[in-house]
């Protein structure tokens, strides 16, 4: 797939943000993430003021690790796969050495270039990537064998927005998975998928462990197929 060179994008990220390199284990596979060091250095009071945006692409959510973790087991030759929200390109990563045709979207278009650079290095590809705002959704973007989002519900807005980019995107036979760790936009999500022919089911919940954390936070996978009520 043709796209940018990756070798200097990795080195101009490098030199506009001090990153780190963390290792995952996903699907018996090594992922090594080069990403921000800190989201709280990324602050931007003029993308705040603009929309309240702020650079949560830069964290490694606990979501994203349960997410790459299951789309890292499934069969990706022949098959497309549309991220919702790619942050730093690990779940995107996780697609593209499964062999998902992996295309990256997030509101941030550095976000997007992380991702590009992460897939390269961890599976020798290049993943197509776009910024998308999900208010705005591209005519073009088309439709997936498999569209994923990890904890994008964290404001009651997104819930039917990203119900609506599902319903969207996803190809009439495909699959739509979701993690999620109990956000605000959960119960609009459920509701707004039911509504557009969307089919929801809960198929599991993991508990995820952070490093010396007193408790364990609950991500629950959610699987969205297209014709039913929700379950």
């Amino acid at each position: 797939m043709s796209g940018p060179d990756i070798a200097p994008l990795a080195a101009k990220l490098e030199r506009r943000f001090r990153t780190l390199t963390t290792e995952f284990e996903v699907a018996g596979r090594r992922i090594t993430l080069m990403h921000p060091a800190s989201a709280e250095e990324l602050i931007s009071e003029d993308d705040f003021a603009v929309d309240e945006r702020l650079p949560y692409w830069a964290e490694v959510w606990p979501s994203a690790i349960v997410m790459a973790r299951l789309v890292g087991r499934l069969p990706g030759e022949g098959r497309s796969l549309l991220e919702l929200g790619c942050g730093a390109g690990l779940v995107a990563t996780a697609a593209a050495q499964a062999g998902f045709a992996v295309t990256a979207t997030d509101y941030y278009e550095d976000a997007t270039r992380f991702a590009q650079v992460n897939a390269s290095a961890n599976a020798g590809v290049t993943i197509a990537a776009r910024m998308v705002d999900w208010r705005d959704l591209p005519a073009d973007l088309g439709r997936f064998d498999v569209v994923v989002a990890s904890d994008v519900l964290y404001e009651r807005p997104y819930g039917e927005l990203v119900a609506q980019v599902i319903a969207a995107t996803l190809a009439p036979e495909g699959t739509a998975w979701l993690t999620d760790p109990g956000r605000v936009g959960r119960e609009g999500f459920v509701a707004s998928c039911g509504a557009l022919g969307l089919a929801v089911e809960t198929v599991d919940r993991e508990e995820f462990e952070y490093p010396g954390a007193v408790r364990k936070q609950k991500i629950d996978v959610f699987r969205i197929r297209r014709g039913g009520k929700t379950a």
